[in-house]
């Protein structure tokens, strides 16, 4: 039986990190490259200062600072998209991704990247990936000024991309993220519950969900 009811389905709005390319670049980037870059810097303790950092991310968490790289910049006075780049060979797509953008397009799916990255990630991703080759439409949370935790952001790229609802499917690994958008009225929600090849798998709730998208292929239509 077919996981989710493609032929009811117009419309796939994807995230970026975590579903469709590897999580593991920015798990790595936020939790040990830059924290060790901030150590060497300031001459603290590593394990300080990712407790250090740790504390700044939870007080912006979900919010569109905690996403753009221009207030991480300004706030731990660092060129946040160089540091990347002293990383950036970790970036990579999930093997699974290409073959379930492709059979969605297949499908005449309209395809829609969204996501909380802000425009220099999307850029970074994009350029070592090509990933914009396979998705009509890319769009970073920065443009509408809030993020995908917000209700408003969900009325906003609607009224953007003028979709139905009723006939959308979202795809996010993010429990509190897929469960903004049920709150909207996104018809059919996807959780990716392996975001990080290098960590276990999550537990997600109230979602159908998936760790592999080969397993789709079958019955996207």
């Amino acid at each position: 039986m077919a996981l989710l009811p493609w032929h009811n389905i117009d419309i796939v709005l994807l995230d970026m990190d975590g579903t469709l390319l590897d999580l593991h670049f920015d798990t790595h980037f936020w939790l040990e490259h830059l924290p060790k870059k901030l150590s060497e810097k300031h001459g603290k303790p590593i394990e300080q200062t990712r407790l250090d950092m740790r504390e700044n991310y939870q007080q912006v968490q979900g919010q569109i600072q905690w996403y753009c790289l221009d207030y991480w910049a300004e706030k731990l006075d660092m060129d946040i998209m160089e540091a990347k780049r002293e990383v950036e060979h970790l970036i990579s797509i999930r093997s699974d991704t290409i073959p379930f953008l492709d059979a969605l397009k297949a499908a005449n799916k309209e395809v829609v990247l969204v996501t909380n990255a802000h425009p220099g990630s999307l850029s970074l991703k994009v350029e070592k990936t090509q990933l914009d080759s396979h998705i009509d439409n890319l769009i970073s949370t920065h443009q509408f000024g809030v993020t995908k935790e917000s209700q408003l952001l969900w009325k906003r790229l609607q009224a953007h991309l003028g979709f139905d609802p009723a006939r959308c499917l979202f795809v996010d690994d993010s429990q509190v993220i897929l469960d903004a958008a049920k709150e909207f009225g996104i018809a059919y929600t996807l959780g990716v519950t392996n975001p990080d090849s290098k960590e276990a798998e999550n537990k997600l709730y109230g979602h159908v969900t998936t760790n592999n998208y080969f397993d789709l292929l079958n019955d996207i239509n």
